[in-house]
């Protein structure tokens, strides 16, 4: 029987319960295949409700390190892939010394400030257009979009925003006029570091992190810092804009399948991939989140060769709908491989352009010494402004007010779509991550039949198969179905139209 010591004093009893379990498993106290107590059992022998016990276990299910069998119960996973890893770090790595793998080579503020001023901006995405053509088709009125993912206005904080603004205004009158760092100013890796600390479990130097404007932007000098001759490797299905924004920059770029795990590691060997570029916590379009033996085993494919990295896009980690949030790949890697990426344009607004990377310590003196002398993308002005958004607190209840309203449209969106659709009619694919499911639909009709009868009705949808790279036909009739901006008010009614459009009896 499990024990352990679990203090109420000590922070949340799942956590920690959760911790306990966790560090049995990675260190083979737990051994993969066993069985583990059940709920009630631990719970009694704890001392602990059996709530509590069942969130421990939910999250490390979720992460991968127990498994549910119907009317059986829990038991650990297979983490072969984590020790395979571990056992072969040394042997990686022998081809540096102890200097190296210690050394953060961090630049001086002084190096940073003789960066000339960048001379082109990343385009930002592209509008979404208020009215639709097709051949054949008058011109119509988007009036319901199930495929957006912009924030609606009323969940942006403006008048926190607009107190922020004044007083960055008022307080850093000397501060606006100087030129910003090539990597950011301080105040905001500062606090971007101290966020990813609390919130994401990552230890970070704040000289590792690099502001620009948009992904797009980061990836572009990436590339540029990485080496346009390696191969990238993408997810499959993914987004296509990573396709464009590789292989204009002159880099090759291919394709490894994603399956319930995440991106296949088989696939990514036979590519022949220099850096994989994957989304673990919450992957698009599918939603699949990447378990911890598949983690490892992507870190251990990392590791074996002194050129190759992982860049991990973790753009919509903080909208866990249940549970904890997940650990990103790069908390777990000790090797220094992963390149870790976010934004802030799924957490406050797509048109606020900030992003932000954090480089793996052997990166962070080649970054400058090779591209210092780009000056950052976005104003000095906007940085400090979401500096103190962060420190003061704002941005932290921002997503926890955030995470409570999108968790409350999910479920109205599941009620509405369980009481339209019969279960003959269709599946529902959800996550406990991101803001978007999957609707798998039954008709006779095509999707791109069920698409164009939308559209002459103002209607707006796309489907995973729209993200396929290979244009195969593996991914028939899943619909995505984004509620982070939806007008739920009006969703009955394009539901009906969409069971129109599908054939569909009239309910």
């Amino acid at each position: 029987m499990l024990t352990y010591h679990l203090d109420a004093g000590a922070g949340p009893l799942y956590k920690q319960l959760y911790d306990c379990m966790k560090q049995d498993i990675e260190n083979g106290k737990l051994s993969s295949g066993e069985k583990v107590p059940s709920k009630r059992t631990l719970a009694r022998n704890l001392g602990i409700s059996t709530i509590t016990v069942e969130t421990a276990y939910s999250q490390l299910i979720g992460e991968g390190y127990l498994y549910t069998l119907p009317k059986k119960g829990y038991y650990v996973s297979d983490l072969a892939g984590m020790h395979r890893f571990r056992s072969g770090m040394k042997t990686v790595q022998s081809g540096e010394t102890d200097a190296d793998r210690t050394k953060t080579a961090f630049p001086s503020r002084a190096h940073e400030k003789n960066a000339s001023m960048f001379e082109r901006r990343i385009a930002s995405e592209e509008a979404e257009p208020a009215e639709c053509k097709d051949a054949g088709m008058k011109a119509c009125k988007i009036w319901f979009d199930f495929s957006s993912n912009r924030t609606a206005a009323a969940d942006f904080p403006f008048s926190i925003w607009a107190k922020c603004m004044r007083e960055t205004i008022s307080m850093r009158e000397q501060e606006l006029m100087e030129v910003s760092p090539s990597g950011g100013v301080e105040a905001l890796r500062l606090a971007i570091a101290d966020h990813l600390a609390s919130f994401r479990g990552m230890s970070v130097d704040p000289a590792q992190i690099i502001i620009g404007a948009g992904t797009e932007y980061l990836y572009t000098l990436l590339i540029r810092l990485l080496g346009q001759d390696k191969v990238y490797c993408i997810e499959n299905p993914g987004y296509r804009k990573l396709l464009a924004i590789y292989r204009s920059s002159g880099a090759a770029c291919r394709f490894a399948d994603v399956d319930r795990q995440g991106m296949i590691v088989g696939q990514l060997r036979e590519s022949g991939a220099d850096i994989a570029h994957i989304s673990p916590t919450h992957h698009f379009p599918t939603g699949v989140t990447m378990p911890v033996s598949r983690r490892y085993e992507i870190l251990a494919w990392a590791s074996e060769s002194k050129e190759r990295y992982i860049i991990e896009d973790d753009y919509d980690s903080e909208f866990r709908i249940k549970g904890h949030p997940m650990p990103s790949l790069q908390s777990i890697d000790p090797a220094g491989k992963v390149i870790y990426m976010n934004t802030f344009s799924k957490s406050l607004t797509s048109t606020i352009r900030i992003s932000y990377m954090v480089l793996p310590p052997r990166l962070v003196g080649a970054f400058y010494q090779k591209l210092g002398f780009y000056s950052c993308t976005v104003s000095t002005f906007d940085q400090y402004a979401l500096a103190d958004f962060i420190s003061q607190g704002y941005f932290e209840k921002h997503i926890n007010r955030m995470r409570l309203s999108y968790r409350r449209r999910r479920e109205k969106v599941l009620v509405v779509t369980r009481a339209l659709f019969k279960p003959e009619e269709c599946r529902i694919i959800e996550n406990d991550s991101g803001l978007h499911l999957i609707l798998e639909l039954r008709p006779d009709r095509t999707e791109e039949e069920i698409r164009r009868e939308l559209l002459k009705k103002g209607i707006r949808i796309s489907s995973v198969a729209d993200y396929d790279m290979r244009h195969e036909s593996r991914y028939g009739h899943q619909f995505i179905i984004n509620y982070s901006s939806m007008d739920l008010d009006r969703l009955e009614e394009a539901y009906r139209a969409l069971r129109k459009a599908c054939g569909f009896p009239v309910l």
